[in-house]
């Protein structure tokens, strides 16, 4: 990770987006980076849970036994495919018990489908912004962010692009939104951003006007060295500067 770069970004975000939170990034590695493993537990967790601490600037990496949400698993990469009965369960069973997201299950296993392998290393890393080194290779960048913010991101992840679709919102759970899918695009060289974190049994993991906007790493290397010919020097985005956020919003 260039020195430069990861300072750049400090400076110009407390400048243009002051009080808010820093983003977390993630890594594909065999290598363990010198950093903790995230504890494995017993019964499910969700991914979102588990960042918490990386996002007050704890650093850790997971391995495929420190996921125990069985989605989770394939969201990150750690499995092929999801569980028996996953279509059931995120539809409804014959009894009509299940999470109800999708109408029926034959429409879970079309989605499915859409969803093809990511390969991936033996962990994934994820580190806060401020904490990460030289030796990083950050994959994805993930905001976890106000409105404000959001429109901040949103309209500069736009500037450079003439295409209508530089920012997307594709089902999924939140951690595919914020770790499957701009790992994909960052592979597959699309680089479009990710707006997340609207899947419901991940939101109550996190305060209410909070979602997620997840970036491709080399896009978001672009977007740092844009940020001071951007919107973000003109005076209607001054006006939202001045009415960010006080507090750190972090629960």
């Amino acid at each position: 990770m260039d020195k430069e770069l990861k300072e750049k970004f400090v400076v110009l975000w407390k400048k243009y987006f002051p009080n808010a939170e820093l983003p977390i990034t993630f890594q594909y590695s065999d290598d363990t980076m010198g950093v903790e493993k995230e504890k494995t537990v017993e019964g499910h967790r969700c991914v979102i849970a588990q960042l918490l601490k990386v996002r007050r600037g704890e650093s850790v990496y997971m391995q495929e036994e420190c996921v125990n949400c069985r989605g989770g698993k394939r969201y990150l990469g750690f499995s092929q495919s999801m569980f028996q009965g996953f279509e059931c369960f995120l539809s409804h069973d014959e009894k009509g018990e299940g999470e109800r997201y999708k109408r029926t299950p034959e429409l879970v296993t079309e989605c499915m489908k859409q969803l093809p392998f990511i390969p991936v290393k033996k962990n994934i890393i994820f580190k806060r912004w401020d904490r990460i080194s030289e030796e990083d290779t950050p994959q994805g960048v993930i905001f976890f962010a106000t409105p404000d913010v959001i429109s901040g991101l949103f309209t500069l992840a736009n500037f450079n692009s003439a295409a209508p679709d530089a920012v997307i919102t594709p089902f999924g759970a939140g951690c595919a939104s914020i770790v499957y899918y701009p790992y994909r695009e960052e592979l597959n060289g699309t680089k479009r951003s990710v707006l997340g974190l609207f899947d419901p049994s991940a939101r109550k993991f996190v305060k209410g006007d909070i979602l997620t906007f997840s970036i491709p790493f080399s896009k978001f290397a672009e977007m740092i060295d844009e940020m001071e010919e951007s919107f973000l020097i003109t005076d209607s985005w001054s006006k939202i500067t001045g009415r960010m956020g006080i507090k750190n919003q972090i629960e």
